[in-house]
């Protein structure tokens, strides 16, 4: 949960959105709901979505549906988007779906970001709610927790999927689960299991093509994690704790039996391999910035099965990133993508700085984590609105090619 702005996890607000080009807001709003809202059945469910949407980015203060329909309609509009929301039988999914097939082919993602996200709230009745500790800001808070897939290039990211944890709480308590509307589907998870499958269900189902997934696996079981991931064929690069055990591919040393190690010793030792890589922020100066890198081939440690064949070792690459005269590394990140440069792989990493610039400038703004309701299906539709509202204003607001350089 690291790299993320405490005003993204304490509630507090950032500064206005970045205002839109004049004359694309509408055209672009207009285009993007055609394609969302396809899969509705009635042209009623399609009109309200599109009106949701429209609130989410015109309403004043929290996007509670009673200020949407007071931006659409008043109270007549507020029971019908009530409905619409917690009540209604449209499937998120295929909307999703649909948004990230659209963004692909207006916005080509560069990788695919999983971000998480907590919810402070203050009552208990909100679907997930729980006391949970927040290691970004090192308090317990009661919030729910969700998990974002983002569609992420240098210029701009958008969410286009959404898992929300639930603990056994939840889970094995009939009443709670029958008054939040929580499918049977919904089984326990750990929060890593909740990250990764937030990612590897969309890809499976919604035919979206191969990009490195970029995360950060500091605080969920990463073995487990990259074990997964890695028997899915999808290229990671995932940033990794300090005290991760990984065994040492070189050099090869003969007769030597192979070491498991931390990373941060692994990567202290490679302190003479850094070298400098130059890469521009996310700010709307996009200053130029320099980290200090090295690289150190490494693999997940092995265990082989009684009376069975060792498995085969594949490598791994260990990046380390710092400051020149700062704490080395600052960052350790481990990917698969051992032909791919360094400097290249830094690059990728600091996606997750768009992804956390545009939910704080962005997907706050348009309340992505305002809906007061109680049910899971209303929780859920209502992040999906919200991330199409999200998406309108990421698409009409100036890119980094419209500015001096580019992150790649």
């Amino acid at each position: 949960m690291s790299g993320l702005a405490l005003s993204a996890r304490s509630g507090q607000r950032s500064q206005p959105a970045p205002v839109a080009h004049p004359g694309t807001h509408d055209v672009v709003l207009a285009e993007l709901c055609a394609a969302l809202f396809a899969s509705l059945p009635r042209s009623d469910q399609r009109r309200r979505g599109e009106a949701y949407v429209r609130g989410l980015l015109g309403a004043e203060g929290r996007k509670s549906i009673r200020n949407i329909a007071a931006l659409i309609g008043g109270q007549a509009a507020e029971q019908s988007l009530h409905h619409f929301i917690s009540s209604s039988t449209w499937d998120w999914i295929p909307v999703r779906r649909a948004l990230a097939h659209y963004l692909l082919r207006v916005a080509p993602p560069q990788a695919w970001v999983v971000r998480p996200m907590v919810i402070p709230k203050a009552g208990d009745n909100s679907v997930g709610v729980d006391r949970r500790f927040c290691a970004s800001v090192g308090q317990v808070l009661n919030a729910q927790q969700a998990v974002g897939v983002w569609s992420a290039s240098a210029d701009r990211s958008a969410p286009v999927n959404w898992r929300l944890h639930l603990s056994d709480a939840w889970l094995e308590d009939e009443l709670r689960r029958g008054q939040a509307s929580i499918p049977d589907s919904v089984r326990s998870e750990s929060l890593g299991e909740c990250t990764i499958e937030a990612y590897v269900g969309m890809m499976r189902d919604w035919g979206l093509p191969i990009r490195p997934l970029v995360l950060d696996a500091r605080e969920s079981d990463a073995l487990a994690a990259l074990h997964r991931l890695r028997a899915t064929g999808v290229p990671v690069l995932a940033q990794v704790s300090s005290s991760l055990r990984l065994t040492v591919a070189e050099p090869p040393v003969p007769g030597r039996p192979v070491e498991v190690l931390p990373a941060h010793q692994i990567m202290g030792a490679a302190r003479d391999l850094r070298r400098p890589v130059m890469w521009r922020d996310h700010t709307p100066a996009r200053a130029v910035r320099t980290s200090l890198t090295a690289a150190v081939r490494v693999g997940l440690p092995l265990h082989r099965a009684p009376g069975g064949r060792p498995p085969r070792r594949r490598d791994l690459l260990l990046i380390g990133m710092g400051e020149n005269g700062r704490r080395w590394p600052a960052e350790l990140w481990l990917t698969d993508l051992v032909n791919v440069p360094p400097a290249a792989l830094v690059r990728l990493s600091r996606l997750v700085q768009r992804v956390d610039r545009d939910f704080t400038e962005i997907a706050d703004r348009v309340g992505i984590r305002d809906f007061a309701g109680r049910s899971f299906t209303g929780w859920h539709r209502h992040v999906t609105l919200a991330s199409a509202a999200h998406s309108v204003l990421a698409l009409t607001t100036p890119a980094a090619e419209e500015r001096p350089g580019n992150v790649f």
